[in-house]
């Protein structure tokens, strides 16, 4: 009995798709949906390509103008949509193209061959005078990856036809002209072995195996590979299709990174940590990990609980959770929310008897001044930094716990004696918020914690697995709590996050102190797939001097990190009150739409205040533009036309085509952290207004 044909899909075939009128679009999709039906169909016409360097390649026609190029191994019964084109265009990418599988990674892997060509003509040439040229006794020139066998190359995804290329490359630049050519996990690998990564390491992230038999003609297999999956998705069926192409802008639905891919399937044995810069597709794999998990690690009615920080982040995972599902019923197993929100609705249910606040109660804290000891010569700052930075959020509730605290950071030597004259003015406070029924938001954080651990043999965990996203913005009192919330267990916890955007500095915390184990299961995203690595460099160097950690205690290298685009480098306008700045902000992005007209990208304005954000928002309305100010419980929507204006806090998450950001121009860790988010939600173009002058 014959198998039943199965149909592949490339994303350059989508993304070309895209491209197209609408109207071609249109009918490009209503032969998709026949094709997808059946592809031996005797009223689809296969046409051999004259010069094509690939047998395997067809070419298909949609209607007079336009044609679609198909691969149709040898073995198998499969077909695999490449590429969509007008007639000339299409064929003359055929012609240049070759499907082939990785002989060690098993990777089905598109090859450009003009690279290829061009280089042994390079070479061929170089060859031809360098005898005549280059004296006897003059070095030759060196090569990035001299000192590796091809051995090494190919282990990391480099297609054996495309050895002589990469051999060819001196310097980085090099290698950032040849990525277009190259499969994402041979640029990838490569940049990090020129990086001074090893082999092994690299393999080893990535959790890939070379030792296994592959059959290069096997293209069914090759399609089960990670990296395989990065770029074709199998169909099989018509809603399966329609899905796809009814949100062409949600690429990150169908395509992962190879080891996004990796890690957001299979079972861990324990909490797993993914670090990533901005763009890096942090929040996409938490909410792939969420759903295989939802799918497949939920028993006895238990969903996975997926949270972050604050509300509006929590809000924005929802709307994209809801797209990846495309109402799945498995949706409901998902449980989103942030932290404040789960402790408020847990303590609730408990008649926890105070109510959280988020900042210093004034009366409270004046009369537990009061007690300060005189003799000890601190001033009132000095005990309100104390607080914040080491009482509240390490959850020190006694004398003991004070005098054994760390105080690494915070200034001055506190000895045994001036702790204890020290540690009743945190005492008191304590008592005066308590006598107003009120609690702190991190004691209210222990609070639930202890609640947690008390009844941890009466109270059945409601979750399977816990999914956060952003945990550099978690301090030390709500990673404890979440460790409580569910048992240690396979698959329990999943962190992802990135120190740089630490908009919250008291929010310092080191996983390992907090119960939550991570060796030997931390990984970290290196490509960004948002910002163009013009913007990328540019906004990292806002943190310059400033030591990133990794969440656990280590440093964060950002040296490897990597954006896959270009572009131009970010404007930078300075000037001198933030009046001004707001003034050029607005001037800029009208510019921008009287250029772009009814075509343009989307744009979004970043603020430092709310108060700059409603003035923004109110000026270029008055100009006749179409304008969405997005506030702390809005939902933005990517397909919106009108101008986005935020604050610094509600853009972090988003992501836009073009970005305005107003700088104050303050220096401290948290404001440099804003910026940086605000830079970063950038695609293809930036512009950072400085107010300071010289800053």
């Amino acid at each position: 009995m014959n198998a039943m044909p199965r149909v592949a899909i490339s994303q350059d075939f989508l993304l070309g798709l895209g491209r197209l009128p609408s109207a071609v679009q249109n009918r490009v999709t209503r032969w998709m949906l026949k094709f997808q039906q059946d592809p031996t169909a005797s009223g689809i016409n296969y046409e051999t390509i004259k010069g094509a360097r690939d047998a395997n390649l067809r070419s298909v026609r949609i209607d007079q103008d336009w044609r679609g190029i198909v691969c149709k191994p040898d073995k198998g019964d499969l077909y695999i949509l490449l590429h969509v084109d007008h007639h000339d265009d299409a064929y003359r990418w055929a012609e240049r193209r070759k499907l082939a599988v990785n002989p060690v990674t098993g990777a089905l892997q598109v090859l450009n061959l003009e690279t290829v060509e061009s280089v042994e003509r390079a070479e061929e040439d170089q060859r031809e005078t360098s005898d005549s040229v280059v004296p006897q006794d003059e070095p030759r020139p060196t090569h990035l990856f001299d000192s590796f066998p091809d051995e090494d190359l190919v282990q990391l995804g480099t297609p054996p036809e495309m050895l002589r290329a990469v051999r060819a490359i001196q310097h980085e630049s090099g290698l950032d002209a040849l990525q277009n050519s190259l499969p994402v996990e041979a640029y990838e690998g490569l940049f990090l072995l020129a990086a001074g990564d090893t082999v092994s390491q690299i393999l080893s992230d990535r959790e890939t195996r070379v030792d296994r038999t592959v059959d290069v003609e096997d293209f069914d297999a090759a399609l089960e590979t990670p990296e395989s999956q990065s770029r074709f998705v199998v169909v099989t069926s018509d809603a399966e299709l329609m899905a796809i192409l009814n949100a062409p802008l949600a690429q990150w639905r169908v395509f992962l990174h190879p080891q996004q891919r990796k890690l957001s399937v299979g079972d861990r044995n324990g909490p797993v940590r993914i670090l990533g810069g901005a763009g890096t597709g942090k929040t996409v794999l938490a909410l792939h990990r969420a759903r295989w998990l939802a799918k497949n690690r939920t028993e006895d009615g238990k969903r996975v609980l997926l949270t972050t920080f604050t509300r509006n982040l929590a809000l924005d995972i929802e709307q994209n959770l809801k797209s990846l599902f495309l109402n799945d019923p498995d949706l409901a197993k998902v449980e989103v929310t942030n932290l404040d929100r789960w402790v408020h609705a847990f303590l609730r249910q408990r008649r926890y008897e105070h109510r959280i606040i988020y900042e210093r109660n004034d009366e409270a804290w004046g009369r537990a001044m009061e007690t300060v000891e005189p003799s000890l010569g601190l001033d009132p700052a000095f005990y309100a930094d104390e607080w914040d930075q080491i009482i509240a959020p390490q959850g020190i509730r006694s004398l003991d716990d004070y005098r054994r605290v760390s105080r690494v950071g915070r200034r001055g030597v506190l000895n045994r004696a001036k702790r204890d004259l020290i540690w009743p003015v945190f005492e008191e406070y304590r008592a005066q918020l308590s006598s107003r029924q009120l609690k702190d938001v991190d004691d209210a954080y222990g609070d639930a914690a202890s609640l947690l651990r008390s009844n941890a043999d009466r109270n059945e965990c409601a979750y399977s697995a816990i999914v956060v996203d952003e945990t550099q913005d978690l301090g030390a009192q709500a990673l404890r709590l979440i460790r409580a919330i569910i048992p240690e267990a396979a698959n329990d916890l999943f962190f992802v996050g990135d120190g740089h955007q630490r908009i919250y500095p008291k929010h310092r915390a080191v996983m390992g102190r907090c119960g939550i184990q991570i060796r030997g299961r931390a990984r970290k995203l290196y490509l960004n797939y948002r910002t163009t690595d013009e913007i990328r460099k540019a906004a990292v160097a806002l943190l310059e001097g400033r030591q990133i950690d990794d969440l656990d205690g280590g440093a964060d290298d950002n040296r490897r990190y990597k954006s896959l685009s270009h572009g131009p480098a970010p404007d930078v306008i300075k000037t001198q009150s933030v009046a001004a700045a707001i003034d050029m902000a607005i001037d800029k992005t009208a510019e921008w739409c009287r250029q772009e007209g009814e075509s343009r990208p989307s744009i979004c304005v970043v603020v430092p205040t709310n108060r700059a954000k409603e003035s923004v928002a109110h000026a270029l309305a008055s100009r006749g533009l179409e304008v969405k100010a997005i506030d702390a419980d809005s939902i933005d929507s990517p397909e919106s036309r009108a101008i986005r204006v935020a604050t610094m806090h509600r853009a972090k998450g988003l992501e836009f085509d073009r970005v305005i950001v107003v700088d104050p121009g303050k220096q401290d860790d948290q404001s440099r952290a804003l910026v940086y988010v605000a830079m970063t939600r950038a695609k293809a173009a930036a512009v950072l207004i400085v107010v300071g002058g010289d800053e």
